[in-house]
């Protein structure tokens, strides 16, 4: 993939021109990670890159944004449910300490995973699962990125 759009994610997604979108929703877009560790992994980004906070966004617009990403993590539930019998739950968070510009990631969590990290937060799995070769996006992901996208069509 042509790294490019990742030094400005929201405006490519504007422009048609950013891989992960899946879907455009009321207030943002959803995409699919770049990272699939942990297979389905999501996010929303704002729609705009001047919101860096939630609380940035105007009560109406917020409550907008909070049901898009209740919208993106019941999609990446069920489609991870249907797709590997192991899913476990999606866990969802809201951080902004990397990234300046809104979004809120969607964690699928599996019985799979190693017994030392399946209870803890997604950010303590070790730099080979956010670095190494082998887990970053690719064509093998297709059929899940589908499913999210059904799903997410099937919940509007």
């Amino acid at each position: 993939m042509n790294t490019d759009w990742r030094n400005d994610r929201i405006g490519s997604a504007h422009r048609g021109e950013n891989p992960t979108v899946m879907r455009r929703l009321d207030q943002g877009f959803a995409v699919i990670g770049d990272r699939q560790f942990l297979p389905g992994y999501s996010v929303l980004l704002t729609d705009d890159p001047s919101v860096t906070r939630l609380s940035d966004l105007p009560r109406a617009r917020r409550t907008a944004y909070l049901a898009d990403m209740e919208r993106l993590a019941e999609a990446v539930e069920l489609a991870c449910r249907r797709l590997d019998p192991a899913f476990r739950r999606v866990n969802i968070e809201i951080l902004g300490n990397t990234d300046p510009y809104l979004h809120a990631h969607v964690w699928p969590r599996y019985d799979w995973e190693p017994e030392d990290l399946v209870r803890l937060p997604v950010w303590l799995y070790g730099e080979e699962y956010w670095r190494a070769t082998g887990h970053e996006l690719g064509a093998r992901h297709e059929g899940l990125r589908t499913a999210i996208g059904e799903e997410l069509d099937r919940l509007a």
